[in-house]
């Protein structure tokens, strides 16, 4: 495994960069950098192996940097509605939690598409103690 890179031309001065990284112990070195500036991550969750998500979970969380878990749903897996995926992962009410298949790429749009609406949505929320 290795870091993947794509970037998707919205308009001639929009566009988005994508980087994938694999989520073992042996990558984290990345996330710091690879997370400096960026505006939000999927966090892509495989139910067969969900205490994975953890590490990544808890790292964005503790950065506060808004992100979406979306749940891949392999043809062998069991599938599992977002409320239990949340409640497994202990996560807020505010974190969407989608579930795709990242095989399909209207799926994957649309992920990007909720991570996004996300990040504004957050961007555009007032936070406590600062000015409004």
């Amino acid at each position: 495994m290795a870091l993947d890179f794509g970037r998707i031309t919205i308009a001639p001065d929009l566009v988005l960069y994508l980087f994938g990284t694999p989520g073992q112990d042996r990558f984290w070195f990345m996330w710091n950098e690879l997370s400096s500036g960026a505006l939000g991550p999927v966090v892509l969750a495989d139910t067969r192996r969900l205490s994975d998500c953890f590490a990544a979970v808890d790292y964005f969380e503790s950065r506060r940097i808004p992100f979406v878990v979306a749940v891949n749903c392999f043809d062998d897996a069991d599938i599992y509605a977002g409320d239990e995926v949340r409640g497994a992962l202990d996560l807020s009410d505010a974190v969407p939690v989608l579930l795709c298949d990242a095989r399909d790429r209207n799926s994957a749009k649309h992920v990007l598409i909720c991570l996004l609406e996300h990040v504004m949505a957050v961007a555009a929320a007032p936070h406590p103690g600062l000015p409004g």
